[in-house]
């Protein structure tokens, strides 16, 4: 017999806790919707984007005269490549691009090996609903890599902002500080929430292994029995424990947007990350959240920066 459904596990939930049942998505109290929008670039000029998604449908959008663009580094909407894959902030119901990133992707993971003198071949074990995955550091980015990861050794972590190209991960920006422990002495909470009740603040980031254009969050304290994780349940932040399908209410603190996200995945990987966000403030310690890019953009999150100061609740 399977496990229901993340929707009906939140019903479940809700009756045996006695509350409502709350609904996904933006808090009609934070201005006007922001709109994730992906897909693969058809054609580009200076004022319009066509892209194919991945229902296969062809969708034309205005890019707004303020528009900017990310390829690997700053650059105008109408240089990207036809066939890039995009993901855009939108406004005004989906129809304006605010924002574009092109060929993105985050490399997260714990070093197992590195080879190379000059551009590094580093594999990654990305814990064990992820995988391993194979990255490639540029000799122009290394310097910048290691002034954030000064240890490009075995067992520690590594957390990157870079580019896919012909199939590869290119690591290009550091996406936070490198944690100075070993991937498995993870710093142990204070002592933990009751529950809920009070909202939790933290670094909330994001991670591309989610499905195209998903709403959902990878949470770290999860049971290992509901998640079939025996990693689950680490984290220096001090976080009750929850079950998947539970609802999320995730504060973005740096633009003052909240919305309910539910619990798709485990956040093992997320949990060994003891870090702080310094967007607009410094955050305390601890990952609290990890969201899809469509819920991190959608709050107003940039996908550069990788994080944003965050609080979370029960939705």
């Amino acid at each position: 017999m399977g496990y229901p459904s993340v929707e009906r596990r939140r019903v479940l939930a809700a009756a045996a806790l006695g509350r409502e049942s709350g609904v996904e998505g933006p808090d009609p109290g934070s201005g006007e919707p922001l709109r994730s929008v992906v897909g693969e670039i058809l054609d580009v000029s200076p004022h319009l984007m066509t892209i194919e998604t991945s229902d296969g449908a062809q969708e034309r959008l205005v890019i707004a005269p303020w528009a900017k663009a990310w390829h690997g580094a700053d650059t105008a909407p109408a240089d990207l490549p036809v066939g890039a894959m995009v993901i855009m902030r939108t406004l005004r119901d989906g129809r304006v691009v605010d924002r574009v990133w092109a060929d993105i992707t985050r490399l997260t993971g714990t070093i197992l090996s590195i080879e190379g003198r000059k551009d590094l071949t580093v594999e990654l074990d990305c814990g064990p609903h992820r995988g391993h995955r194979t990255i490639v550091i540029p000799y122009r980015a290394s310097g910048r890599l290691q002034v954030r990861h000064p240890k490009f050794e075995p067992g520690y972590l590594l957390d990157a902002i870079g580019v896919r190209r012909d199939g590869t991960g290119l690591a290009l920006l550091p996406a936070t500080s490198q944690p100075a422990y070993l991937a498995r002495s993870v710093p142990p909470p204070p002592p933990a929430y009751a529950g809920m009740q009070s909202r939790i603040a933290g670094t909330v980031t994001w991670s591309d292994t989610f499905d195209e254009e998903e709403r959902g969050a990878a949470y770290p304290m999860l049971e290992r029995s509901d998640t079939g994780c025996a990693q689950a349940g680490v984290s220096c932040a001090g976080l009750p424990y929850l079950a998947v399908g539970s609802l999320l209410q995730v504060k973005n603190v740096c633009s003052d947007r909240a919305a309910n996200v539910p619990v798709v995945a485990c956040g093992c990987l997320a949990g060994r990350f003891c870090d702080r966000c310094v967007e607009c403030d410094t955050s305390p310690r601890g990952r609290i959240a990890e969201l899809s890019p469509s819920s991190f953009v959608e709050l107003g999150g940039d996908l550069v920066k990788g994080c944003f100061n965050a609080q979370i609740g029960l939705g």
